[in-house]
């Protein structure tokens, strides 16, 4: 198995590693509620995903 030669700096090594950034999810509205949902995913508030009651959500009062 292939060794290094040479030690990689840290300079070197967080050059290769700019391009590794986290990023914002996407985010679109709720057609039902109107609340902020990361796109294609159920919306947390109201449980529906693109106009259709996808999980069923318990009502606390």
């Amino acid at each position: 198995m292939a060794h290094p030669k040479r030690k990689t700096s840290k300079t070197r090594r967080d050059k290769r590693r700019t391009h590794y950034k986290a990023e914002m999810p996407a985010l679109g509205v709720c057609s039902n509620c109107g609340s902020a949902v990361k796109l294609h995913t159920v919306c947390g508030e109201c449980g529906y995903y693109r106009g259709k009651l996808a999980v069923e959500k318990e009502v606390t009062a």
